[in-house]
């Protein structure tokens, strides 16, 4: 079987419409009448022989064979066009604003963003820590370049690398589990997706909890729970020294997975911004992540128009 090669010009429009959320604009970025994209989009669709984008209705949708092609997409032309840069030389100045979750691994991000900056100071970073779902607000109104961000079923536009983590339950080490007692959490406030599930897991058993500790910050959950306040949920990434790992055997359940994905959107992208994707995409590869294609749990995206 001869190898399909998807042009990076159409993939570049199939993006375009995507991030600008309609033909009519992903033509006028481009320089091209939408009869001429719809012709690229069906000719990419004919390539793949998939159907990618359902038009049928007010709102243009992603199939899920497009939400994948997407986030290849994504990888594939930010390294083309990374490649142009470096090769042409071209400048990296300006600046950037990413969103990292304030309940996820923010040290090992910031250790990546740390590392970018020394090598590009030219660069002007900013850094705004906060629940997921404030993110993707600030990300779909242009308040953020690039951001990581949990989601549970469907994710954020401009996804291009996805991965999943298992939150562990964790107690200081020298903390007692009293059974006859409720279970006091320390959590983040409502709406994290870390609270959500301790809460959900045991309502589930029937087991009494309360919230004995509450902070915006992971720094202030890993104190609470070093000091025996409280036990909490994380990840293995912000597992600390002075904590102990709670099992099935002491009454506490797995956990369910957490979704978490890198989104940058292409269109318009400076030489800064594409190199900060990809140096964030290999940071996450060098740390042993992987992209899961998950076919039967990406569901088609509705885009408005």
């Amino acid at each position: 079987m001869l190898a399909i090669n998807l042009p990076t010009d159409i993939l570049r429009t199939f993006l375009a419409v995507i991030d600008l959320g309609s033909f009519t604009k992903a033509g006028q970025l481009l320089g091209r009448t939408q009869p001429a994209i719809s012709l690229q989009i069906r000719k990419l669709e004919e390539l793949v022989g998939l159907p990618l984008l359902d038009t049928s209705g007010r709102m243009i949708v992603l199939t899920k064979e497009g939400e994948t092609l997407a986030r290849y997409a994504r990888q594939l032309l930010v390294l083309n066009d990374e490649i142009v840069a470096r090769l042409q030389k071209r400048g990296s100045e300006g600046s950037l604003r990413v969103g990292l979750p304030t309940d996820y691994a923010v040290a090992f991000f910031q250790k990546a963003l740390a590392h970018y900056s020394q090598q590009h100071p030219e660069v002007q970073l900013s850094i705004f820590c906060e629940v997921s779902e404030r993110l993707i607000a600030m990300f779909e109104s242009d308040e953020l370049d690039l951001m990581i961000a949990m989601y549970d079923d469907q994710p954020a536009p401009g996804l291009m690398y996805t991965w999943v983590e298992r939150p562990i339950w964790a107690a200081g080490t020298d903390s007692s589990i009293d059974q006859e007692t409720p279970i006091r959490l320390a959590a983040h406030p409502e709406g994290c997706h870390y609270r959500s599930r301790m809460i959900r897991c045991l309502d589930q058993i029937g087991r009494p909890w309360r919230i004995a500790y509450s902070s915006p910050g992971v720094s202030g959950l890993q104190q609470a729970v070093q000091s025996g306040i409280g036990i909490t949920a994380l990840t293995r990434r912000t597992l600390l020294r002075g904590m102990r790992v709670l099992t099935e055997l002491e009454g506490f359940p797995p956990l369910a997975d957490i979704h978490l994905g890198l989104h940058f959107k292409n269109t318009g992208a400076s030489t800064a911004s594409l190199m900060l994707a990809n140096h964030v995409m290999k940071a996450l590869h060098d740390s042993g992540q992987r992209d899961f294609v998950r076919l039967d749990r990406m569901d088609g995206a509705p885009i408005s128009t």
